[in-house]
């Protein structure tokens, strides 16, 4: 069965464009050219993975991002910001808000396909029925939930991919770029500050209630997951 593509671009040339070369590399492309629109058919249609464009009509492509995020069924769907936005803070935003990967116009159609891929890859690894324990924080793998003392932990996906990176290994002392290869992956140009902003979101959601901070800056290293804390 052919991978789904939700193409959200109000461009009639760029949409075109779009669909001729993701339908030529295999993928089965459907489009919507407003933020309602794609709203309305992710919901229908469930699809493996959204090229969103910031700019739209009636709903903006950020706030697009942020109701996937938050849509029970559909917050795993792995999201990539197109737009001509190039600036860092621009950047920043998008991905803050919940997108995997960012491309800023114009891009080639090879890089769009290149991405696509590389979150195929990351988003199959999810699935495996296992759980993951540390100190008194517990990752249900299948279910894709974190309690810490019991209580829910609720993380976005990218949060949710870091946390099992330090939980898999412990103590470990990961640097930034070897955080962007294990949770972005190595075909996706991210800047090293956007790790320092989803650790920022991550230590806010697993600390909240003034519990002891398990994550630990290694000056000149990099972060860990500091297993001596409870």
């Amino acid at each position: 069965m052919a991978i789904r593509i939700l193409v959200v671009e109000d461009e009639p040339a760029q949409a075109e464009m779009i669909t001729y070369n993701l339908e030529k590399a295999g993928f089965q492309v459907m489009m919507a050219a407003g933020g309602q629109a794609a709203l309305d058919m992710a919901r229908l249609e469930s699809p493996d993975v959204v090229v969103l464009d910031w700019m739209l009509p009636e709903v903006a492509g950020i706030e697009v991002c942020r109701q996937l995020r938050a849509d029970r069924d559909l917050r795993e769907v792995p999201i990539i910001m197109v737009t001509a936005r190039g600036e860092e803070d621009d950047r920043v935003r998008g991905i803050d808000t919940g997108a995997d990967d960012y491309l800023v116009k114009p891009y080639s159609p090879r890089e769009l396909i290149v991405r696509i891929k590389a979150l195929l890859r990351r988003a199959s690894h999810a699935g495996v029925d296992d759980k993951l324990t540390c100190c008194d924080i517990e990752m249900d793998l299948v279910r894709h939930k974190v309690t810490r003392g019991g209580d829910p932990v609720h993380l976005g996906p990218t949060e949710f991919k870091l946390l099992r990176t330090f939980m898999e290994r412990p103590g470990q002392v990961f640097s930034r770029a070897r955080l962007l290869d294990l949770v972005w992956g190595r075909d996706v140009y991210v800047e090293d500050r956007t790790v320092d902003v989803h650790i920022r979101r991550l230590r806010k959601a697993i600390n909240d209630g003034d519990r002891p901070d398990v994550i630990r800056t290694v000056r000149a290293a990099g972060y860990a997951l500091d297993a001596e804390q409870s």
